[in-house]
C-alpha cells in the first residue's frame, strides 16, 4: 500500500471510529438499554418497572395497558390491548413507548422478551470513549472466504449464560506473520461477513471477545480481513444483551492489538 493510500486508510479509520462512538453515544444506542425482560418469567404478564400487562399468544404478544401506565403506541397514548409482533426497526421507532423510553418486543428462538432503553440510563451518563488502537496498515489483510456446501447452526453461550443457535455460512483464512489462521464466519443478508472472535488479549488488555464485519467477498473469494475495524460487542456497552460467545475455533492465539479494545467511562 503506498503512503498516500495508507494516509487515506487511517483518514477513513479516524472518521469510522467517530460515527461509532457517536452511534454507542446516542439517545438510543447500546448503552441506553437498562433490561431484557424474558416473559416467561412473569407468567402474570407484570414485569418490575414496565408499565402495562404483556403477555405471549402464539406468534404475538398482546400488550393490555390502562391511563395509569402511560404508555404510547405508534406515538398515540394508549389504553385497551394491542396485539405486537417483534421490533425489526430502529430502536427510537419502536411502537411502544413510556415518555422517553423505547419497550422494544424481542424474539428469539422461539421466547419472547420486552426490551427496556431508556436515553436517561445510568450507562449512558457515565459513557466517555471507545478505547481504540489508532490505525496500523499491517492489521488489513488480505484473506479467502471458503464458504460451506450448507450452512451450519452451533450451540454456543450467549452473554446471559444461556446457550443458542449461532448460525456459520462459511470460514475465512488469512495469514499473521506469516501464519495461516481461519475464523468461522456468518453471512449476512447483503454478503457480508460477521465473525465473533477472541485473542490471546481477550480479558486482558481488550473486552472478553469481539466482533469482526468484512465487507461481501469479491467473486473468487478474495475479502480483506481488517483487524483495525474490530468492534466492541454490543454487550460491553450494557449487561442486558445477549451477545453469542466465539463458536470452536474461534479464538486467535495470537494478540490481536488492533480495533476497539474497552468501554471508557468517566
Amino acid at each position: 500500500m503506498s503512503t498516500d493510500a495508507q494516509q487515506q486508510a487511517a483518514r477513513d479509520w479516524d472518521h469510522w471510529h467517530q460515527e461509532r462512538t457517536a452511534t454507542v453515544a446516542a439517545p438510543y444506542g447500546p448503552l441506553s438499554l437498562t433490561g431484557t425482560h424474558w416473559l416467561s418469567d412473569y407468567p402474570e404478564g407484570r414485569i418490575p418497572a414496565v408499565p402495562g400487562q404483556w403477555r405471549e399468544e402464539g406468534d404475538e404478544v398482546v400488550l393490555t395497558a390502562g391511563p395509569e401506565d402511560a404508555l404510547s403506541v405508534d406515538n398515540k397514548p394508549f389504553t385497551g390491548q394491542v396485539r405486537l409482533a417483534a421490533d425489526r426497526g430502529r430502536i427510537e421507532d419502536s411502537r411502544v413507548a413510556h415518555g422517553e423510553r423505547r419497550l422494544v418486543v424481542l424474539s428469539r428462538e422461539g421466547l419472547w422478551a420486552v426490551r427496556d432503553f431508556d436515553p436517561d440510563s445510568p450507562a449512558r451518563r457515565a459513557f466517555r470513549a471507545i478505547e481504540a488502537t489508532p490505525y496500523d496498515p499491517g492489521w488489513a489483510v488480505p484473506g479467502a472466504f471458503r464458504p460451506y456446501t450448507t450452512s451450519r447452526t452451533v450451540r454456543v453461550e450467549n452473554a446471559d449464560g444461556v446457550e443458542r443457535g449461532l448460525g456459520l455460512g462459511g470460514e475465512i483464512a488469512f495469514e499473521l506473520a506469516g501464519v495461516e489462521h481461519t475464523l468461522q464466519v456468518a453471512v449476512e443478508d447483503d454478503g457480508s461477513l460477521w465473525a465473533v472472535f477472541a485473542d490471546a488479549t481477550s480479558g486482558n488488555t481488550s473486552y472478553r471477545f469481539r466482533f469482526l464485519r468484512p465487507a461481501a467477498p469479491d467473486a473468487d473469494g478474495t475479502v480483506t480481513v481488517d483487524f483495525n475495524r474490530a468492534l466492541l460487542p454490543p454487550c460491553a456497552f450494557a449487561d442486558h444483551f445477549i451477545c453469542p460467545f466465539p463458536p470452536p475455533g474461534n479464538t486467535l492465539p495470537v494478540p490481536v492489538e488492533a480495533g476497539e479494545r474497552n468501554r471508557t467511562d468517566g
